[in-house]
C-alpha cells in the first residue's frame, strides 16, 4: 500500500512537470515583454530581453530565431538614426568651424582651433580671457594680463548682478600659471585646465548678452569688463566642443552597431 502510495505521487510529479511550460513558452514571454517594452520606446530594455532568450534557452529555436530577428531589425533602426543624427552633427561643426582657424605646431599634438576674434596679432597686447580647444574637443579657460607691473594672479572671477563663477586657484610656480616680461611690459598667463574653470566657461556661454566683469585674483585685484568678442569665442569654443564629442560617440556608437549586425 505504501510503496503504491509513493509510485502514484511520483506519476502526479511526473505529469505536472511534463505539464509544466516548456523553453519554447518561457522564451515566448521574454518575446513578447521586449515587443510591449519596444512599443513603448524602451528600445534598451527590449534589447536587454532578446540578448537573454538564447542564453536562457538555448533549445527553444523557434523564439530565439525571432528574438535575433528582431534584435537585428531593431539595430539596423537605430543605426539609421544615428547615423542621421551624426549627418546634423557634422554640418552643425561645419557651421561653427567658421568662426575659426586651424593651427598644429611642432609643439601641439592635436590640431588646435583659433577663435579668430582671439588671434595672437588681436589680443597679444591686452587684458582678456581666452578660449582653448582643439580637435578632441578639449576645452579650457585661460585668463590673460598685461601690465606695467606684476599681479601674481592665481584665479579668476566673472560676475554681474549678484551672480558669478569663479575658477580654482592655480598657484605661483604651477605649470599652469605662466609669466614673462620684455621691457616695461608684464604678462602673466593662467591656464584653467580639466575642469579647473570651475563652471566659468559655461556661466559666460550662458550669459553673453549681459554686462559681465571679471576679476583677475592676485595681490591685488585688476578688473576688466568682457569684450562682446570673447564673450561670444567661448559660446561658439563650448557649441563646438560639445558638438566634436557628440561626433566622436555617434561614430563609435555606429561602429559598434555595425560590428553587432555583421555578427548576425
Amino acid at each position: 500500500m505504501r510503496i503504491s502510495f509513493y509510485i502514484l505521487i511520483a506519476a502526479v510529479t511526473i505529469v505536472f512537470v511534463a505539464c509544466g511550460p516548456s523553453d519554447e513558452d518561457k522564451a515566448r514571454v521574454k518575446l513578447n515583454l521586449a515587443k510591449t517594452l519596444l512599443a513603448k520606446q524602451d528600445t534598451a530594455g527590449a534589447l536587454v530581453q532578446l540578448d537573454s532568450i538564447p542564453k536562457l534557452y538555448p533549445e527553444a529555436i523557434y523564439s530565439v530565431n525571432a528574438a535575433k530577428n528582431l534584435n537585428t531589425e531593431i539595430n539596423f533602426s537605430v543605426m539609421q538614426r544615428k547615423e542621421s543624427e551624426l549627418d546634423t552633427v557634422k554640418v552643425r561643426i561645419q557651421e561653427l568651424e567658421k568662426s575659426f582657424t586651424k593651427e598644429k605646431t611642432e609643439f601641439d599634438r592635436y590640431t588646435q582651433y583659433i577663435h579668430k576674434r582671439q588671434t595672437f596679432k588681436r589680443a597679444w597686447d591686452r587684458s582678456y580671457i581666452q578660449v582653448h580647444l582643439d580637435e578632441r574637443g578639449d576645452l579650457y579657460l585661460s585668463s590673460n594680463y598685461h601690465g606695467e607691473n606684476w599681479l601674481d594672479h592665481t584665479g579668476l572671477r566673472v560676475y554681474d548682478s549678484g551672480e558669478d563663477a569663479k575658477t580654482e586657484k592655480i598657484p605661483i610656480g604651477d605649470t599652469h600659471n605662466h609669466r614673462s616680461d620684455f621691457m616695461e611690459a608684464k604678462w602673466e598667463k593662467v591656464s584653467y585646465r580639466n575642469g579647473k574653470d570651475n563652471g566659468v566657461i559655461e556661466f559666460i556661454a550662458t550669459h553673453t548678452e549681459r554686462n559681465l566683469k571679471a576679476v583677475f585674483l592676485g595681490k591685488e585685484y585688476y578688473y576688466i569688463i568682457l569684450e562682446t568678442y570673447d564673450k561670444a569665442a567661448v559660446k561658439d569654443a563650448l557649441a563646438l566642443s560639445k558638438a566634436i564629442k557628440t561626433k566622436a560617440k555617434l561614430e563609435a556608437e555606429i561602429k559598434g552597431l555595425q560590428k553587432k549586425l555583421n555578427m548576425n
